[in-house]
């Protein structure tokens, strides 16, 4: 079953287990400078705000309503991340433009087998839940993702429109599967994440896609459990609209969240950014396809365009908040 609550999307399979649930929340946050340097993790500045397309079946196209899903409200160049919150295992396929954010590869339902590289480094094209706490951006090396930014469909700049040549799904698909049941073991002392809350114009369509923005240090951790073990009999795909400002307001009646701070703004006022501390955790390896891609700002000096404002780089040192996953010992 799926379901839109507060904000989130939840996820949920009853008839596998009673703790099969997982939540989907998308974070606004800071874009990073498109610079090619490497940033730590931007913070969370609350969640977009998410709604039934349905409700809007009058005001959306046809097309959309044949997808069903949600929809929600990003300008261009605003920057999000994915956050993912479950007790019980899940495997999260998440595409851009029906453009796999892990592998590059073709949006597929089923889980892809995994492979394994020449140095023993793996191949997936999911994510897993509750291992992943974050998505936010395009798997591009090992370690390292270009963060999700929003540019308008019919630009050029989407990593749909580099891979395939043509602009035309725009939004994010998403399908969970949650893992089988005999498999699941609850801990009676689970790992315990220590994790200060990440929170504290171009018109050419009222469509979004997501291109490839600054690099992040961010690594897509190893399947801990074997594609076997997840209950693909058992998912659910959710289909996310993306749409500008103006027509989300046109749409839904209401205003779209105002603007955050430019990464500048953020850095200069030395508030926090994040690095997970991780390096015990097996990551899989980067995708070939995603890693050749341009970021906006590449290819906006290609095209002779300057798509991002405010793209300055941070040359001041951050102020930088340490995540990392404790276990609790025997009393």
């Amino acid at each position: 079953m799926l379901t839109l609550e507060d904000d989130r999307l939840v996820f949920s399979f009853p008839e596998v287990h009673p703790d099969a649930t997982c939540e989907i929340a998308f974070r606004r946050t800071l874009r990073i400078p498109d610079d090619n340097r490497l940033y730590p993790l931007p913070p969370g500045l609350g969640d977009f705000p998410l709604a039934h397309v349905d409700d809007y079946a009058e005001r959306i196209p046809a097309q959309w309503l044949e997808h069903g899903g949600i929809l929600f409200p990003m300008v261009q160049a605003e920057a999000m991340w994915i956050r993912f919150s479950s007790d019980y295992p899940f495997a999260i396929k998440v595409a851009a433009g029906k453009i796999n954010a892990v592998s590059g590869e073709p949006w597929s339902p089923q889980l892809q087998p995994r492979r394994v590289g020449l140095n023993g480094s793996t191949e997936q094209d999911y994510v897993t839940v509750p291992q992943q706490d974050w998505l936010d951006g395009f798997n591009v090396g090992q370690g390292l993702v270009r963060q999700f930014v929003a540019m308008p469909l019919g630009a050029g700049y989407t990593v749909e429109g580099q891979l395939t040549g043509v602009e035309e799904h725009g939004g994010l698909q998403i399908i969970a599967v949650p893992l089988k049941a005999e498999h699941y073991q609850p801990p009676e002392r689970p790992d315990v994440l220590f994790s200060p809350q990440r929170s504290m114009n171009f018109q050419a369509s009222c469509e979004m896609g997501l291109a490839a923005g600054g690099l992040l240090k961010q690594k897509i951790y190893e399947d801990p459990f074997g594609l076997d073990k997840w209950d693909q009999t058992h998912s659910s795909r959710c289909f996310v609209h993306l749409l500008n400002s103006a027509q989300y307001q046109a749409v839904t009646g209401k205003r779209p969240p105002g603007n955050v701070p430019t990464a500048a703004e953020y850095a200069a006022a030395g508030l926090p950014w994040f690095e997970l501390y991780d390096e015990g955790i097996p990551g899989v390896i980067p995708s070939s396809k995603l890693r050749e891609l341009d970021s906006v700002a590449a290819l906006g000096v290609k095209k002779g365009e300057t798509p991002l404002p405010d793209n300055t780089p941070i040359t001041e040192p951050l102020a930088i908040a340490g995540i990392k996953k404790i276990r609790e010992g025997n009393l």
